[in-house]
């Protein structure tokens, strides 16, 4: 494979810049343009060594820094590489890439460092895609949970299934195909826990799948209720700070305001929308139309109820909306003293909380009832989370083949029809780790990296 390089910290200023440099000829490119100040040569250095010196660009100085040699195969990527660590403005990363590429790397294309340790065996695809959840991890329980999955967690599930069924498979060829050897033959009993066990493991996964994703992505949320119930101060204290304009005037937000928070276990993607009522102010019909939108496609919906004063029609409306939906009903301005019709509320949702967002009151019993709803309360970072849709389809898939199996089993068919549905399982299990995944598969996961990942 040819060498590459890219910038491996964000593109800001800070204290530190790095910028990696991987593949068979890394040593030969860092050694062209870092002159170490013992003059030793980069080449010579043994793997988990690192030297200080000068980087060169067209034969002068342009910074001091730290080159860290990593040898193949024990580096991230499985070959060759060299870590430049300079001054981390923008300008001088920047001249330390442009320096790689003069002297025979090419531009790392996103997420190819990853690849290439995929690609060199040094994770699977589960990994990989961990990788990139870590990156991205907004609270500490999902990046608790990414890490879970990038040391093996998902992994080792996987491969507890996948390894039972291809024995069973195995011996089930073994079987048909050689009839009049002394083959032991597999018996009922194992057949039948190999199956138990495997779909047990699959459907724990994929009942915990909604949850995992609550933690590690995110939920689409919208914060909805008519004028002046307190939507936007209620946006404001999870975010904690003034995202949203707050003012006594009604129809104040006209637009959707959103942005993504941590609530408890929780990321919530959060919309802020504009009241829902009947109006005559075209701009304003438009932003109600919006929030009715919203209100279709959110997964959690924050129904806010003005406390102080009798539910009103537009209250109706919104409890009619939030109707078999994930929803909790948030009655705001307890410091004005409630007259709010409790039973209607009780009746219609199963989490009703009492805040007032103006003086910062039941939030955290609000953060309780949201993890409640989503089953995040008792969410285990350590345990196997499939990590996005691409897994939760290959597990899905592999399960349906498990229960295929497990029918035809109990319906007494041929053991050679059973094979066909372990093998489609396997299949679908190995799809998920990454040992049968299609090149197509593999260049789409990764292209979502970033570059120098």
């Amino acid at each position: 494979m040819s060498t590459i390089a890219a910038i491996s910290t964000a593109q800001a200023a800070g204290g530190i810049g790095i910028v990696r440099i991987s593949g068979e000829n890394a040593l030969s490119v860092a050694n062209q343009i870092f002159k170490t100040v013992s003059g030793v040569n980069l080449q010579t250095l043994s793997g988990y060594r690192a030297a200080f010196g000068h980087v060169i660009s067209d034969g002068k100085p342009i910074d001091e820094g730290i080159a860290t040699v990593f040898r193949a195969p024990k580096s991230y990527t499985g070959e060759d590489v060299v870590e430049i660590s300079c001054h981390g403005g923008l300008y001088i990363t920047k001249q330390v890439l442009r320096a790689a590429l003069q002297n025979g790397a090419r531009p790392a294309e996103a997420g190819e460092f990853t690849k290439r340790a995929f690609l060199n065996g040094k994770l699977d695809l589960a990994k990989a895609e961990a990788v990139m959840q870590l990156i991205s991890a907004q609270g500490a329980q999902s990046s608790a949970a990414a890490l879970g999955v990038l040391e093996g967690s998902l992994s080792r599930e996987i491969a507890a299934v996948s390894g039972r069924l291809k024995s069973v498979c195995a011996a089930l060829a073994a079987w048909v195909d050689y009839p009049d050897e002394e083959i032991d033959d597999l018996s009922d009993d194992t057949l039948q826990k190999t199956l138990s066990f495997s779909v047990s493991v699959l459907q724990k996964l994929l009942t915990r799948f909604d949850s995992g994703q609550a933690v590690l992505s995110g939920v689409d949320t919208a914060i909805v209720g008519k004028p002046n119930v307190g939507k936007s101060t209620l946006m404001n204290r999870f975010v904690g700070t003034e995202k949203s304009i707050v003012t006594e005037i009604a129809g104040t937000t006209r637009d959707i305001v959103e942005e993504t928070v941590t609530a408890g276990n929780v990321v919530l993607r959060l919309s802020d929308t504009a009241g829902l009522h009947e109006t005559g102010d075209a701009v304003e019909k438009i932003g109600v139309a919006r929030a009715r939108k919203k209100v279709e496609n959110a997964v959690l919906i924050l129904a806010v109820f003005d406390g102080a004063v009798p539910l009103t029609k537009e209250d109706e409306d919104l409890i009619s909306l939030c109707a078999g939906k994930k929803a909790v009903a948030v009655v705001n301005k307890t410091d004005k003293g409630l007259v709010w019709d409790k039973e209607i509320l009780d009746n219609v949702f199963n989490n009703v909380v009492c805040i007032s967002a103006k003086e910062n009151q039941g939030m955290a019993e609000l953060e309780s009832a949201v993890e409640e709803i989503l089953g995040t309360a008792d969410f285990d970072p350590s345990a196997a989370t499939l990590m996005n849709e691409r897994q939760f389809s290959c597990c899905t898939a592999a399960l349906e083949n498990l229960l295929e199996a497990k029918s035809a089993f109990e319906s007494g068919m041929t053991r050679d029809a059973i094979e066909v549905s372990l093998d489609a399982a396997i299949e679908n299990l190995d799809a998920l780790t990454g040992a049968r995944a299609t090149e197509s598969v593999v260049n789409e996961i990764f292209a979502q990296f970033c570059v120098g990942k």
